[in-house]
């Protein structure tokens, strides 16, 4: 029935057909009108059969890429090699752990809060931007976990599954839960920022969502993708830390310190599992990498807006690229990290010849992404130095360039 009703929707009706007869063109006309109309049809069915069968060959794919997911939780790879990465419950910090003690004398409580008001009065704007966009990114986590909850072979299903994949994504999603907890809270007691504008700009973002990966059902593509963003993340609150650090707030360097050592172990665990895909479909890995690549691996919270600044993300990475925070030099040198720990270049004989051109493009993007960040940096040399008012900071002026 769907071909005969596609048959139905590309015939000429019957109103047109008369009108082509009734016409006084000459017959020589009239058979051309027919020929066009001819040739347009079958062009339409042509597209309408290949876009059939690609979506054919990507059902295909799932299923073979669910068939891995399922003998890499059933053979126990999971158990061993990622479950253990994951902090038993009593053993992980809580953010409680790291900000003034409320159990405390009152009298205590108000000499930790006054001394880290103290330390985070020296943190510069362009540095408090960087850490409020990373703690709304961290907040966006109900959307982050809905995503993994439509990986073919990974999710989970009843919210209790005893597969070791549901395992990994409740544990996985128990620590990043602490991560946004543990900035809010910061930022909220250091009184620099504007915690109803953050507030809103975390509640437009989970209203808004995230842009999917290519395909958001495919393992392959999610286990590429978290590992790509783990690492972003890790890089992101690293030399947050490390800045913060330097400016004397020994407090924020320290949170975001053991904030970055979770990314670290969670980047490990992605970059494993997608280690293991690799070694057993090479040709379908790369394809899926090759496809996460021209898609681009944007940070989650590329959809936030605080009601006002509707480029609030682009600002926000633009002031990053300058502290030196997250550039896009990192992203590059991600991308060169990742083609040699899958051994990407090394792949041989068992790839396809779509396996082998993506093997190509995946292999020399590292060097295009360097060279486009070069002219970029070149660019921006050139032009005026511009800032933006960030209501997350009572709309005070932040440089961009």
């Amino acid at each position: 029935m769907p071909g005969l009703m596609t048959m139905m929707a590309l015939a000429p009706s019957p109103l047109s057909v008369k009108r082509c007869f009734s016409s006084k063109e000459t017959p020589g006309t009239t058979m051309l009108l027919l020929t066009k109309r001819s040739s347009s049809s079958a062009h339409l069915l042509r597209r309408s059969w290949a876009r059939g069968a690609a979506t054919a060959t990507a059902t295909t794919a799932i299923r073979d890429e669910q068939e891995l997911m399922q003998r890499l939780d059933e053979d126990g790879w999971v158990d061993r090699h990622l479950l253990p990465l994951l902090t038993p419950a009593e053993e992980a910090w809580q953010p409680a752990d790291l900000l003034p003690s409320f159990a405390a004398s009152a009298d205590e409580q108000r000499s930790q809060v006054a001394e880290l008001q103290a330390r985070a009065a020296a943190v510069p704007d362009d540095l408090l931007v960087c850490l409020v966009g990373n703690m709304i990114t961290e907040e966006g986590l109900p959307t982050y976990m809905s995503m993994g909850n439509r990986v073919a072979g990974g999710s989970d299903a009843t919210g209790c599954d005893g597969h070791a994949w549901a395992r990994w994504l409740r544990g996985w999603t128990a620590e990043e839960n602490r991560h946004g907890d543990l900035l809010n809270r910061y930022l909220y007691l250091c009184g620099r920022v504007d915690m109803r504008q953050v507030e809103r700009t975390v509640h437009h973002l989970l209203r808004r969502g995230m842009r999917a990966i290519p395909r958001p059902s495919s393992p392959y593509h999610s286990l590429i993708y978290g590992a790509f963003q783990e690492r972003a993340t890790f890089v992101s609150h690293a030399r947050t830390a490390g800045r913060a650090s330097r400016h004397g707030d020994a407090c924020l360097a320290k949170i975001c310190g053991v904030i970055a050592a979770d990314e670290r172990r969670h980047e490990a665990g992605y970059t494993k599992a997608s280690a293991r895909a690799f070694e057993t479909d090479p040709d379908g890995m790369v394809r899926a990498l090759a496809a996460v690549m021209r898609a681009k691996v944007t940070m989650p919270g590329e959809l936030m807006t605080d009601g006002r600044d509707e480029r609030l993300f682009d600002h926000f990475s633009a002031v990053a690229q300058r502290s030196g925070v997250y550039t896009a030099a990192d992203y590059g040198d991600m991308v060169e990290h990742f083609v040699r720990r899958w051994k990407v270049a090394e792949l041989g004989a068992d790839l396809s010849g779509e396996g082998r051109r993506a093997q190509d493009y995946v292999c020399g993007l590292p060097r295009k992404i360097r060279r486009m960040e070069e002219l970029a940096h070149d660019r921006a040399a050139k032009m005026e130095a511009q800032s933006v008012s960030f209501s997350w900071v009572f709309d005070r002026p932040v440089r961009i360039r």
